[in-house]
């Protein structure tokens, strides 16, 4: 069998600003579909309620619980789709994720989306992730 490989790609002629325009996965590995998370706690409260940073916070809090429970690590993600309320200044939740994040290299590709609504009034995010752990 062959190992998995993961390649973060940014073929020239396309801008590259904090994420990968492509990523190829080859080999064996193991897939990872993250639903979308939300701003709640595990007793489905509400966190952050009207603060983006403290919604994305937790939000990637319950990603990173996601990511442990099928033996996976942030690192491993390689697909970001972040879907926020217009109307929000994405300047304090990107604050929020660029720390999540750190100084690994080899960024995920990401989508961002504007939405009218989200599942309940209260939430300002939603993230959802698919992650790879090469075998």
């Amino acid at each position: 069998m062959s190992k998995g490989k993961v390649e973060h790609i940014n073929p020239e002629g396309l801008h590259a600003m904090g994420y990968s325009n492509v990523i190829a996965v080859s080999g064996n590995v193991k897939t990872i579909y993250i639903g979308g998370q939300d701003s709640v706690d595990a007793k489905g409260n509400i966190v952050g309620e009207g603060d983006l940073a403290k919604q994305v916070e937790q939000t990637l809090k319950n990603v990173e619980i996601a990511l442990k429970a099928a033996d996976a690590k942030r690192e491993n993600v390689i697909k970001w789709n972040i879907h926020m309320v217009a109307g929000q200044d994405v300047r304090s939740g990107y604050e929020v994720f660029q720390k999540w994040w750190g100084d690994r290299g080899n960024p995920p590709a990401v989508t961002m989306t504007f939405v009218t609504a989200l599942a309940r009034p209260e939430f300002l995010c939603e993230i959802d992730a698919i992650a790879i752990v090469p075998e």
